[in-house]
């Protein structure tokens, strides 16, 4: 028999906790390290603009797309048994990442590596949710978790930077190979199995719908500066995008078990976290992003030099991020979301309003500035996510804010490189720069406002209220809530 989670020893579960921690900092890792090498790599594939937003963009949209396929499928055959496929299957693609001869196969790769991935985040939360059943416990190893990606954060632009200086930007994908490996052996040794009482049936329906949203609008984010909005191309993916979240909002709630289940946005936290995920996760995608060509491209840092200059931001959020945590489990998520909202959006304005980039020091402020912003606003969102939802459904639950993050990274690259592209099409890519990303700039400072915004919104006593409705009817018998909802009719 698997172990029960209040069986469990303090430190077998400070052990789990480190095992789900270590899938988190090599999907964490990956990211912040291939950021700093993407220079790199556009000169060795000649690769243009949408090209290196690809190569991000390919991963992040499939990993939103089967983010909650793999939450749901966790919660029914088993979260120990799915964690370990993922970890097989990313370290694998990582290796074959390292050998892609050509930015296609690169790409290709990216996105098997993204199916591994998917395993991973959501399914280590779901077994984070039910190894910690205490909400304050519970609340500071989310707090642990979102400090991994500080860890990943402050290691990534230096360790890529080495890297990519020393050995070229094809290593950076060996260093989930031992890492992922020791995961997998210490999950088979120490993680005990576990599954939602009652098994979700798949919803294939609603997988292609989401596939077909999310794939169609990031190819036309991305492709639009180039192709044209106007062209065929550009207003068939749009069509496709409007059919399918048309499909999700009218077939979803029809299904008795749906791959998205609706009622979860009732809770107005929930929806609130979401909303703020998406938010935080695209300010944080724009932001590498522009950070990264400015700093190789523009200035012409190596990439070690422009991984240091990236280490405020990420030492903050590493600082942060715990503290966070600690916040959320004490006193609750307003004061971190107010606090991420507000530094986020004074970062974005100094680079839009100020040029910070332009000076030493007003760069180095605003990258301190944003990394407290990003490291107060994670913990938060995990933990408002699942917190007031019936422990069957953690799977799903936690799937649903990895997604919002998956799917804000993936499209704060996609729209900061369309409006970057457009900015800098037919002028001096260099001298134009700084004048084409103020727009992007300002992009990022509306996504901190947003998080400001809806943090204060979402996290009183009539969002709390809602959150317990909610769960109510999340607990209700199927029968029980047709019956109301016919009854309501």
């Amino acid at each position: 028999m698997p172990d029960a989670p209040r069986t469990l020893t303090h430190r077998r579960r400070m052990l789990i906790l480190a095992i789900c921690c270590m899938s988190l900092l090599i999907v964490s890792l990956d990211n912040t390290v291939l950021n700093v090498a993407l220079p790199s790599m556009a000169k060795d594939f000649d690769a243009t603009l949408s090209g290196m937003q690809w190569t991000i963009d390919a991963y992040t949209l499939v990993l939103a797309a089967l983010l909650m396929l793999a939450g749901s499928t966790a919660d029914r055959i088993g979260r120990r048994k799915v964690f370990q496929i993922g970890l097989v299957v990313f370290t694998a693609a990582s290796v074959a990442c390292s050998l892609a001869p050509s930015l296609e196969t690169l790409v290709a790769f990216r996105m098997v590596q993204a199916v591994g991935g998917s395993m991973l985040n959501p399914v280590a939360m779901s077994i984070i949710t039910n190894t910690f059943t205490d909400p304050r416990e519970r609340a500071r190893a989310i707090g642990v978790w979102g400090g991994v990606v500080g860890i990943s954060m402050a290691a990534g632009p230096l360790v890529g930077g080495v890297l990519v200086d020393s050995v070229g930007w094809r290593s950076i994908f060996w260093i989930n190979l031992p890492v992922g490996l020791a995961a997998l052996l210490l999950t088979i040794r120490y993680v005990p199995e576990s599954r939602a009482p009652k098994a979700r049936r798949p919803d294939p329906v609603g997988q292609i719908l989401v596939i077909a949203l999310l794939g169609s609008l990031t190819y036309a984010i991305i492709e639009a500066p180039e192709a044209g909005w106007t062209s065929a191309r550009i207003i068939s993916c749009t069509v496709v995008a409007v059919a399918a979240l048309a499909g999700i909002l009218l077939y979803e709630p029809r299904r008795a078990e749906p791959l998205i289940d609706l009622r979860f946005f009732r809770s107005a936290p929930f929806s609130g976290a979401t909303v703020i995920a998406v938010c935080g996760f695209a300010a944080l995608g724009g932001f590498l992003f522009l950070s990264t060509l400015y700093l190789q491209d523009v200035r012409g840092l190596d990439a070690l030099h422009a991984g240091l200059w990236m280490l405020p931001m990420a030492a903050m959020t590493l600082v942060c991020a715990p503290l966070s945590g600690r916040l959320v489990g004490n006193r609750g998520p307003r004061l971190p979301l107010l606090v991420a909202g507000t530094m986020m959006t004074v970062s974005g304005v100094l680079f839009a309003a100020f040029d910070a980039e332009t000076s030493n020091v007003t760069l180095f402020i605003g990258y301190v500035l944003f990394g407290i912003g990003f490291g107060f606003v994670n913990a938060p969102i995990t933990n408002t996510a699942v917190s007031g939802m019936p422990r069957a459904q953690a799977g799903v639950a936690a799937a649903v804010a990895s997604t919002s993050r998956q799917i804000g990274q993936t499209l704060g690259v996609a729209v900061i490189g369309a409006v970057l592209a457009s900015g800098v099409a037919g002028s001096s890519y260099a001298h134009s720069f700084v004048a084409a990303g103020r727009a992007c700039w300002w992009i990022i400072a509306g996504c901190g406002l947003a998080v400001l915004v809806l943090g204060a919104l979402t996290s009183g006593r009539w969002a709390r209220e809602t959150a317990r409705r909610t769960a109510e009817r999340l607990e209700e018998p199927a029968d029980a809530a047709a019956a109301r909802a016919a009854a309501g009719s």
